[in-house]
């Protein structure tokens, strides 16, 4: 289950927020007649029919391995959690029809119809991240039920299973995380051919538009990354122990940067700043902070789970820092000369940024579901009581299935994007040197389609569309 959701949430991202990007400067393109926003839209919505194809086969494993992996767990709360999965299904079948429709639209549909039919997309996926953050909301900070004398739920209250104490800052956190970690990914890519010498409008405004959503949304990822940290100090209080290396409930607690949490309650290595914790919890030092042994040994995380979750913590704060100091440098730039940092660091950081941001979605996943043990349902069941009882052999067999499947997906993926890239790269090459294309190329995705047979004569010097089948 781990190695499957770790490899899924990889397309996540884009899966959520592509469609909100492409949509940008889909409505750029039409709003200021720009051809090259055009084709960056047109090129941007193949990416994502790929990805979303990939993202089918990935989400189909899960929903199989809750079942199989976890009967206990499913069997006992899915009356009470699984509206969440219900509505990710609903909106996961719904986005499938409108990636469909705006495929199909370009050159077949009036350019406004077309795009107000695509409008909804981002959106639908937007209620898909609503269904599986409910979902895990919910095993954080369970409700909406009570329990019969056997310990079964009854009387399920949909509205508060769903909206429980963490949702709102689980969600809006998870949400801002996607649409910046996409923003840079899609960025990177034409960051990469910057540095390559592609000084054209196709890769500036390629890099350019993207970016410019995660920049905007860096700094409100740190003020939402903060709200949820500090609902996890009111909500979760072991968790955060965890999280923060806290053995005694205390005031005035240092905040530590890495280091090893032993099994004694003392600390190896990390950087130790006094008090710095009980600030970040409560504004003040006095702030008092729940420690690990507040908590039965049975139901805390072990040392080396809240070493491994202070770790990945850590990780996603500083690089999301990072990338923080990225996108000022960016706005600075950008408010002072109306234009693009020059500088080849700049570039270069901006290519490996999408990197980083997949990290620290990974290490924020980590940080959740590490930080919850021995708890799949924080303090009414653990993970023990919910995990199948088949065979260990039986599951190093499903998992070797799985690996040599998600090999040849993401093999696939890869091979993919590397085609329709090379692709692209010929008919941009073709039109800068005003040489014939085939098959031919249109003035716009809008422009009028044309038979493969016609292309006898030079493309016109306004061609934006890669598709060499139309």
């Amino acid at each position: 289950m781990a190695y499957t959701l770790a490899s899924h949430i990889l397309l996540v991202p884009m899966g959520v927020a592509l469609p909100f990007i492409t949509l940008l400067a889909h409505y750029r393109g039409l709003r200021r007649d720009d051809a090259v926003a055009l084709q960056l839209a047109r090129r941007w919505s193949a990416v994502m029919a790929v990805q979303f194809a990939i993202g089918i086969v990935t989400g189909t494993v899960l929903t199989f391995e809750f079942g199989l992996l976890w009967p206990g767990m499913m069997g006992r709360w899915g009356d009470v959690f699984g509206l969440g999965f219900g509505v990710e299904a609903w909106a996961f079948f719904l986005e499938a029809v409108l990636i469909a429709i705006y495929l199909y639209g370009w050159r077949r549909l009036d350019p406004k119809v077309h795009f107000w039919l695509a409008v909804p997309l981002p959106f639908a996926a937007l209620m898909g991240a609503f269904g599986i953050i409910a979902a895990n909301s919910w095993m954080n900070t369970p409700q909406g039920f009570t329990l019969d004398a056997q310990g079964k739920p009854v009387h399920v209250t949909v509205q508060q299973a769903v909206f429980t104490p963490m949702f709102g800052p689980e969600y809006w956190h998870f949400v801002v995380a996607m649409f910046l970690t996409a923003g840079y990914v899609v960025a990177g890519v034409y960051a990469v051919g910057w540095l390559r010498g592609r000084r054209d409008r196709y890769h500036r405004l390629g890099f350019t538009i993207p970016f410019t959503v995660a920049a905007i949304l860096s700094p409100v990822q740190l003020v939402v990354g903060d709200a949820i940290a500090r609902a996890v100090f009111h909500r979760q209080p072991t968790k955060f122990a965890a999280m923060e290396i806290v053995w005694n409930t205390n005031t005035h607690v240092p905040e530590y940067i890495f280091g090893r949490l032993n099994a004694g309650g003392t600390i190896s290595g990390g950087l130790r700043i006094p008090q710095l914790d009980s600030v970040l919890a409560g504004f003040k030092p006095s702030t008092q902070v729940t420690g690990l042994t507040a908590t039965p040994e049975a139901d805390r995380p072990t040392p080396t789970e809240a070493t491994l979750i202070h770790w990945t913590f850590d990780i996603m704060v500083l690089l999301g820092t990072a990338l923080l100091l990225l996108a000022l440098w960016y706005a600075v730039v950008w408010l002072r000369k109306r234009d693009l940092p020059q500088s080849r660091w700049f570039f270069r950081c901006a290519g490996v940024a999408g990197a980083a941001s997949l990290i620290c979605v990974e290490c924020g996943w980590i940080t959740t579901e590490v930080g919850r043990q021995p708890w799949i349902v924080y303090q009414n069941m653990r993970v023990a009581q919910a995990v199948t009882s088949t065979r260990a052999d039986s599951v190093w067999t499903m998992l070797g299935v799985i690996l040599a499947l998600y090999v040849v997906l993401f093999a696939a993926f890869i091979t993919v994007l590397r085609k329709m890239h090379h692709r692209w790269r010929i008919a941009d090459e073709g039109l800068a040197r005003n040489r014939p294309v085939h098959p031919p190329e249109i003035v716009t995705p809008y422009g009028p389609r044309e038979e493969a047979g016609m292309a006898t004569g030079p493309s016109r010097p306004a061609a934006q569309d890669g598709d060499p089948h139309g």
